[in-house]
């Protein structure tokens, strides 16, 4: 009996991106993706604002916009052995106990790849990065309320809105901010009424899988996406609107009825992409070492 692909994909995207998922708070470009590619057009100055002018016509601001057309990345599942496929389609729970470790398993590979990319490459005046400053433990210096209030000052220096900024705690973090005030921070990482509770005009979450960071000639240099880590974790931060993801096609792979086990063999792969816009609106507090 063939399978019902339609049923075993919609409801392995259902809740894909829970309220405790960072994911969850950046810009949704779903609907521009073709092909499993996305075109998008990296955008130039904007326009200044004219308050009360008298001199006309209107100086024309050209926008050097520049098409770019990104490849969204595949991730894929291991396949699993399924008994009686026919029984657990149609069975709500014994669906959903099948398919559970396949959608969490893509939550994360996703997950840590978009960590990844919204973390700043270096400091910049649009990308800042701060140090942690507070006691020295375990080789590292530990996080205080006061390095994220030093990053909120680097956001407001370039006018960053203050309604949608999200800061993604490494867990380490999380404890170093507990030891300094457990009463202030004990309830900060939980969701209240489905939205992160904010400090310092972030909405803070917490994911384990941080991007790390190299430290040299007194600059930080992101380590590449499954390069050699360091000992300098990063939380990191970023504006809503200058962070988009992009989810394309979720394909079901199915061997019906395979002699060998006595079963069916099922995998998925899913296209998916995150990054930052325009390279602003984002940055990180990275673990100083002594």
């Amino acid at each position: 009996m063939a399978l019902n692909k339609e049923v075993w994909v919609n409801q392995l995207k259902e809740n894909f991106y829970p309220d405790s998922s960072f994911l969850k708070y950046v810009l949704d470009f779903s609907s521009e993706v073709d092909n499993n590619k996305i075109h998008m057009g990296e955008a130039g100055i904007d326009p200044k604002v004219l308050i009360n002018n008298k001199t006309y016509p209107i100086p024309v601001v050209g926008r050097d916009d520049k098409d770019c057309e990104i490849p969204l990345d595949q991730f894929e599942t291991e396949n699993t052995i399924i008994r009686r496929p026919d029984a657990v389609e149609y069975a709500y729970d014994k669906l959903e106990s099948v398919l559970r470790q396949h959608r969490s398993t893509l939550q994360k590979a996703v997950a840590v790849k978009a960590a990844h990319a919204i973390a700043p490459n270096e400091d910049t005046e649009f990308t800042p990065i701060v140090s942690t400053t507070g006691e020295t433990a375990k080789g590292r210096k530990r996080l205080t309320f006061a390095d994220i209030l030093a990053l909120k000052e680097r956001f407001d220096n370039v006018e960053i809105p203050l309604d949608r900024r999200f800061l993604i705690l490494h867990p380490k973090h999380v404890s170093d901010l507990l030891l300094e005030d457990l009463k202030l921070f004990k309830d900060l990482t939980n969701l209240t009424d489905g939205e992160p509770t904010r400090f310092a005009g972030f909405g803070c979450l917490s994911f384990p899988h941080m991007p790390t960071y190299s430290f040299t000639g007194g600059k930080y240099s992101k380590v590449e996406f499954k390069g050699q880590e360091t000992a300098n974790f990063a939380s990191v931060a970023f504006y809503t609107d200058e962070v988009m993801k992009a989810d394309g096609e979720i394909y079901m792979y199915s061997k019906v009825d395979d002699p060998e086990q006595r079963a069916t063999i099922v995998g998925f792969d899913k296209r998916f992409v995150c990054m930052p816009i325009r390279n602003k609106g984002i940055g990180a507090i990275v673990s100083s070492g002594i």
